[in-house]
């Protein structure tokens, strides 16, 4: 048997980040393990531009440098039993390690859709966060014309974009009304689906696919209407589900979707054993409802917290809740989002006022490289507290948004964001007069000042 303090099982981006936040709060006087099931470790966001940017898997792998350089154990295996009375896991090959803390980082697997006929066929792959498996889609997309993805969330936009770069015939099917409905109300989704059809890519939205023909190997999807696509080969981009099967099988709770339930700290129903990343359950910052948003970003600030508190709760109620803030570029153009939309605002029963504002990101916007930013603000109309918020536009739109899923974990309000104090060049930014974040806002106050001057008599 093998002992350590603080055992991580996972190592992508929660498992990474829990090892060395835990190396940085507790010093070198610890003992840290992390065990993972593969001899390399994919970029989870990147995955999409290997089959068009990248166009090969070892440019998109993490490298080990962060643990070796923290004097972290690093074991790749696979870790078949928990045995949290005895504090002990075991791993494929029967080896067994002791710990006093554990984090358990399993992440997520791929959506199946069990239900549509032909699933299994070859070349249909859902997306594993394997390098082996991933170098066989990248070889069997070199043998094949005619792609569909199925799914119009970010997985299945982003490789439909991708792989329609290198002149293949993609046709993506959505059974929603819009490719990426969850993070952007409708004007955004429309501006994507036209920048997509514009670059060949068949989209059908409100589709759904009855089945998979072919036999034994893909050769057409069947729509409910009756229409059929050449496919060749199909991508499974349907999301993600919790991989919380070891945790449920050691005792902790889960809950009705398979996510390892955890409070604030990021702890598990046993106080020595905690949860980071996909496998843990998510509440929204908004309502404290189950959300299903699985994003790295999201385990790397779940990572830190379970790093920082593994021993000693440090990190005090920093974890209110998932903000799912969201970035993109598709054919170059970013859109991100962070917080509810305005769809989802109004459903959720929230009174919101809204500040749109579009302007250009260099001052003047004759500058070259300028690029149309567009942003759309969600505020509480009675509080002023910023609820959500979407951006489109350059490179600087993905900064951007990280400003604004601050605003929306702070709580600030169109005022304070209207005043706040911005660093501006002509090269660099929109115009001091004219900055995105600070005119919505205005925009959104405007809208309030007008309501409350009807009648008025000065």
């Amino acid at each position: 048997m093998k002992k350590t303090d603080l055992l991580v099982i996972g190592g992508s981006a929660g498992g990474i980040l829990s090892a060395t936040m835990a190396r940085k709060a507790y010093g070198g006087d610890i003992d840290i393990t992390v065990i993972r099931d593969t001899d390399a470790v994919m970029v989870p966001c990147g995955i999409p531009y290997i089959y068009g940017t990248l166009r090969c898997t070892s440019k998109n792998v993490i490298p080990d440098k962060m643990l070796v350089d923290a004097k972290i154990n690093l074991v790749v295996g696979t870790v078949v039993k928990i045995d949290k009375e005895n504090k002990t896991v075991t791993t494929k090959n029967n080896d067994t390690y002791s710990y006093k803390k554990l984090v358990i980082a399993t992440g997520s697997l791929p959506i199946i859709p069990t239900f549509i006929p032909g699933h299994e066929f070859e070349n249909v792959f859902p997306i594993y966060k394997n390098q082996d498996y991933l170098n066989t889609i990248l070889e069997k997309l070199e043998e094949v014309e005619n792609v569909a993805v199925i799914g119009g969330g970010f997985i299945g936009v982003e490789f439909a974009e991708q792989i329609s770069m290198t002149g293949k015939k993609v046709a993506l099917v959505e059974m929603a009304d819009a490719c990426l409905w969850q993070a952007f109300d409708k004007s955004y989704t429309d501006d994507i689906e036209k920048m997509m059809r514009e670059k060949g890519i068949n989209i059908l939205t409100n589709t759904k696919v009855k089945k998979i023909i072919g036999d034994k190997k893909v050769e057409a999807l069947e729509l409910e209407n009756g229409d059929k696509i050449p496919a060749e080969l199909v991508i499974l981009g349907l999301g993600v589900r919790p991989n919380g099967l070891l945790a449920k099988e050691a005792g902790l709770d889960v809950n009705a979707k398979g996510a390892i339930i955890v409070d604030q700290y990021t702890r598990t129903s046993d106080p020595d054993i905690f949860a980071v990343g996909d496998c843990a359950e998510k509440k929204c910052f908004f309502t404290n409802k189950d959300v299903p948003v699985l994003l790295a970003s999201t385990a790397a600030m779940e990572a830190k917290i379970a790093g920082s508190n593994a021993f000693q709760l440090r990190l005090i109620r920093a974890n209110k809740g998932t903000i799912s803030a969201f970035s993109t570029q598709i054919f170059g153009k970013t859109f991100a989002a962070a917080g509810l939309t305005e769809a989802r605002a109004r459903q959720e029963g929230f009174t919101i006022n809204v500040g749109e504002f579009t302007t250009m990101d260099r001052h003047p916007g004759s500058l070259p490289g300028s690029s149309t930013v567009q942003i759309k603000l969600i505020f509480s109309k009675c509080s002023g507290v910023i609820l959500g918020a979407q951006i489109s536009g350059g490179d600087t739109v993905g900064e951007m948004i990280n400003i604004l899923s601050l605003a929306i974990q702070k709580g600030l309000t169109a005022t304070e964001l209207n005043t706040f104090q911005v660093a501006t060049h002509p090269l660099l930014s929109a115009s001091p007069i004219a900055y995105p974040i600070n005119a919505a806002s205005m925009n959104a106050i405007a809208q309030n000042c007008r309501h409350l001057n009807e009648g008025l008599v000065i």
